[in-house]
């Protein structure tokens, strides 16, 4: 059956807007399904050049003016993470289906709230990062569902900041596609190691094992300023944090967010059990190996994009193009599951503040 390509609406276009979005929907292999529409960013002349690079249908610098771009049918909202409730509301205001970026937003109330009103609108979001779309951490899942790690005791997970936004390509350049600044990262709210890298381990984990029970955290601010290009700039996000989960049935997991360091190999969960250990996708020791013509990301990685950058947040743009075609194409990458972790977030924050643990009351179903 022959489908019309739906407009997709690129809101940023910064480093992520430019590497998951903008490169990935400018190939042609998609164009049967979704067409770069438009894409705005406020910074003068960014939006311009990036439609001209790309082949995007129009421009703006205003984000109300790409909502009410009649092409736009989706948007993938690529700004800095304390934007997102408010141009969330504006999108489902406009009518427009919405891909979130990580984190979706800053609180679990604002997620609630844009869900609860999404749905009211007919508006289908997801959120990434779907990390249950890699078929390596599901069989990973059934393996420990089905007790081939034996009695499961503890998992540890999370990321070191360093000095990666700094260093990436896309903001050592001279024009205004390659000189994107990375100081929102650094500050709140929003920003810091646990809503920009640890929320993948998160959703790993939690993915794994279901929704978590109880939070304790201690957490601080402990690099006050970052030089980015000759300049300095102040820091005031949470960027030392450490946190325990509980699960329930006697399972923890130690869990991390710093500016420095690591524990886990990789971003991804490791499992402890009385039958030994999953580290990743290796079942211990081995890698679990995929089908033939299976991308560890996803489905939709495949030709060109298996080997692009952010790819797996394209797979999840792809979980929203096919949802809004086919409405049994339900999405991985779900809103619930975003809301969850970013409840965790909190609670570890509040946590610390307070020297209590805290009880999570948000819950979403493994898919």
């Amino acid at each position: 059956m022959d489908i019309k390509p739906l407009g997709m609406g690129v809101v940023g276009a910064g480093s992520i807007g430019i590497r998951a979005a903008l490169q990935h929907f400018s190939c042609p292999d998609v164009h049967d399904r979704v067409v770069l529409a438009s894409v705005c960013d406020p910074v003068p002349g960014r939006a311009e050049a990036a439609a001209a690079k790309y082949g995007v249908g129009t421009h703006y610098e205003s984000y109300e003016a790409l909502l009410a771009d009649k092409t736009v049918d989706l948007v993938t909202i690529c700004s800095p993470i304390s934007l997102h409730y408010e141009q969330g509301l504006l999108a489902i205001e406009a009518g427009k289906h919405i891909h979130f970026n990580k984190t979706m937003t800053v609180t679990a109330e604002e997620s609630c709230d844009l869900i609860e009103k999404a749905k009211k609108a007919g508006v289908k979001i997801v959120a990434s990062p779907g990390q249950m779309t890699k078929p390596g951490l599901r069989e990973v899942r059934r393996r420990i569902q089905e007790g081939e790690l034996g009695q499961l005791a503890w998992a540890v997970t999370g990321a070191a900041f360093g000095s990666y936004h700094e260093q990436e390509g896309l903001r050592q350049g001279g024009d205004v596609l390659t000189n994107i600044n990375p100081a929102w990262y650094w500050r709140r709210p929003g920003g810091g190691p646990l809503y920009d890298m640890t929320v993948y381990g998160l959703h790993s984990l939690t993915g794994i094992l279901g929704p978590a029970k109880r939070v304790t955290g201690m957490s601080a601010n402990a690099v006050k300023e970052r030089e980015f290009r000759g300049e300095m700039y102040k820091c005031d996000a949470e960027d030392n944090t450490l946190m325990v989960l509980d699960f329930g049935n006697n399972v923890f997991s130690f869990v991390y967010g710093t500016f420095t360091g690591g524990l886990a190999e990789g971003w991804g969960p490791t499992f402890y059990g009385t039958k030994g250990k999953v580290s990743g996708t290796n079942f211990n020791g081995e890698p679990i190996a995929l089908p033939e013509g299976v991308h560890e990301m996803g489905p939709h990685c495949t030709g060109v994009h298996a080997t692009m950058e952010e790819n797996h947040v394209f797979e999840d743009m792809m979980q929203l193009v096919d949802w809004i075609h086919d409405d049994n194409a339900k999405p991985i990458a779900t809103a619930e599951h975003a809301t969850h972790v970013i409840e965790i977030i909190e609670a570890a924050l509040k946590s610390s503040d307070t020297g209590s643990t805290q009880t999570l009351k948000t819950t979403f179903d493994l898919v």
